[in-house]
């Protein structure tokens, strides 16, 4: 990323240890130093001596008391997404705790963000004797906390293990973990070990990352780039913190930009050179640019689908990382720049020189975009039974907040806030962009609001998603919104009774009938059980309600759950519909499909409106 807090200086020693002092007092300590001040989790015996350490620290730290330990993992995720500090820490207890919390930070490490992982463990005197929650805890964590993992067995080794996860974590962008026994936590702290064989004396400073790469790298970049007449960008969370040098390569470049989910707050989304989002549920100006463009530069992203970059051979490319082995593993880029995207943009700003001004490709780009737009919200405006959902991503995404923060769901959810969420400048968004976990907003949201209490916030889910762990973390939101600066968190479920988003997947690609037994979903009152905790709800049947609904919610003194009863049939079109998808769609209704009469009222308009041809 372009600014991460790797080479950022914390203090040395926060907070003096007591003479008393024992060795998860040691501990927390020694995180405050790499800046670890907030940890999720759900308290047990495993961590008894920790939890009391956090305790002793006096408000110094705070520990957030999620309803599960999943939640704990998503949210020291989205800790450092969303600015809440430089690592993310999850604290939970030995064995059904550790095993819990591993969603959560397969997600951390799966989007390259960096978290530690403190784990509770059976007491040493006890290890091996098959007691009451005893995991082997260093073979399972041995996968998700493959860059370090180390059990702390001796008071002397705190300050060099504490240290080496941290940094490690910094560094390289990803979860490391300290397996901590119980009777261990409780020993006296021993803060300066001997100057002696068999001790170490580490550093807690933060080492310097990657800044900009060798200048003859960058001269053959502007070179690659310089030449093309037809250039596009694809950016990622890479390029988070690259706002205005994204832009004005761009300008630059003449480029069309692309987005990654994880690099959506990259850019201004209402800018007409910016397409939009990219992959399957991505927009077909964004599938236009690739299939189309002579030139490509990849900042901070590796998005997978490798249908959706250019056809190999048609596009000279290069690419930006700040982990060179991350480089060259999605097209065969002719250049790959090792360095932080800010500096490095600005040193390939530099060898490029002078702008051509307006072309006719940012003009043809600029003219997809705005059809694409009017399309969408043509799409949204159409009837439904009894809401079309994509109506309440567009009349949100005109009311949002300059500050606000948005948490988004896996399915159906991300297709809509993909196509109608128009970011800009000053907002914050994120999501599980890699491992695609459904169970994500929830979490995030929560991480998002402790990291800035003073700010709206909008988590978007689906009722998949809420049945998971929803309706359990908004037990979390009744326990804490009352110490938020600003109470606004303001929760949509969209209620269509179905898990909409594997639904199509089954029809279009297995070419099958929505199977009731494995999608239908209980209709459930959401609104009534934000009002049990004391939050605000709102019912939505129909299409008049929507905007005073999203009124009333951002206006609101407290969070406020919105039940939105959305239609199923809902189709989400892939920016480029092959026949293969539409033969197999149409195997799925002749073969019965329960909702076959949905599909065609709301299919047959949407492929109309989607696909028709359009003057730009």
């Amino acid at each position: 990323m372009s600014a991460d807090h790797v080479g950022t200086r914390v203090p040395a020693e926060p907070w003096p240890l007591p003479r008393d002092a024992s060795v998860a007092d040691h501990l927390v300590q020694r995180l405050a130093c790499w800046g670890v001040r907030r940890y999720f989790g759900f308290p047990g015996d495993g961590i008894n001596g920790m939890t009391s350490a956090l305790q002793r620290t006096n408000e110094q730290t705070q520990f957030v008391q999620v309803r599960h330990e999943e939640t704990a993992g998503f949210a020291a995720s989205a800790h450092v997404k969303y600015g809440g500090g430089p690592l993310g820490a999850v604290l939970v207890t030995s064995g059904p705790g550790a095993i819990h919390a591993l969603n959560g930070l397969y997600d951390a490490k799966l989007d390259h963000q960096p978290v530690i992982a403190l784990v509770g463990h059976t007491a040493l005197t006890a290890e091996g004797g098959g007691y009451y929650q005893e995991v082997d805890l260093l073979a399972l964590y041995k996968d998700v906390a493959a860059a370090f993992l180390a059990q702390l067995d001796h008071p002397s080794q705190v300050r060099h293990l504490v240290d080496r996860a941290c940094r490690t974590a910094l560094a390289r962008r990803t979860v490391t973990a300290l397996v901590l026994p119980l009777d261990v936590q409780d020993l006296p702290a021993v803060p300066n070990p001997p100057h002696a064989h068999g001790f170490y004396h580490t550093s807690s400073v933060p080492s310097s990352g990657p800044t900009t790469p060798p200048e003859a790298d960058i001269r053959h970049a502007a070179q690659v780039l310089g030449s093309g007449e037809r250039v596009a960008m694809l950016v990622g969370q890479g390029a988070l913190g690259a706002e205005n040098e994204v832009r004005e390569i761009a300008h630059r470049l003449g480029a069309g930009v692309a987005t990654a989910l994880l690099g959506f707050t990259a850019v201004d989304h209402r800018e007409p050179w910016v397409t939009g989002a990219i992959g399957l549920l991505g927009t077909r100006p964004s599938w236009q640019l690739m299939n189309q463009c002579d030139r490509l530069l990849i900042v901070g992203s590796n998005m997978p689908y490798s249908e959706f970059y250019p056809p190999p051979g048609q596009a000279r490319a290069v690419q930006i990382d700040h982990d060179g082995t991350q480089l060259g593993l999605r097209y065969p880029t002719e250049v790959n720049l090792t360095g932080d995207a800010a500096p490095t943009l600005r040193a390939l700003l530099a060898a490029l020189g002078p702008g051509p001004g307006p072309t006719r490709w940012r003009e043809t780009v600029a003219g997809a975009t705005a059809a694409w737009r009017q399309s969408q919200r043509e799409l949204a405006e159409q009837a439904a039974h009894p809401v079309n959902p994509q109506l309440l991503f567009a009349t949100l995404s005109e009311r949002l907040p300059d500050d606000v923060m948005l948490a988004v769901d896996c399915g159906t959810t991300t297709a809509w806030y993909a196509r109608h969420v128009k970011v800009r400048p000053g907002m914050l968004a994120s999501l599980s962009g890699t491992l695609l976990s459904m169970g994500g907003a929830m979490p995030y949201a929560l991480a998002a609001k402790f990291a800035h209490p003073d700010r709206p916030l909008v988590a978007l889910i689906g009722d998949g998603a809420m049945q998971m762990n929803g309706v359990n973390e908004l037990i979390t939101v009744a326990k804490y919104w009352q110490g938020w600066a600003d109470p606004r968190f303001v929760v949509l479920v969209l209620n269509n009774r179905d898990l909409a988003f594997v639904s199509w997947e089954q029809r279009s690609d297995e070419g099958t009938p929505m199977f009731p037994d494995s999608q239908q979903l209980p209709d459930i009152a959401y609104h009534r059980w934000g009002e049990v905790l004391g939050l605000r709800g709102e019912l939505v049947d129909h299409p008049d309600q929507v905007t005073d609904v999203w009124d009333r919610a951002l206006r609101a003194d407290r969070p406020t759950v919105i039940n939105a009863l959305v239609d199923p049939a809902e189709l989400m079109m892939p920016p480029h519909f092959t026949v293969d998808q539409a033969r197999k769609t149409a195997a799925a209704v002749l073969r019965g499909d329960t909702d076959w009469a949905g599909i065609v009222r709301r299919g047959i308009p949407s492929v109309l409106t989607t696909y028709r041809p359009r003057r730009h």
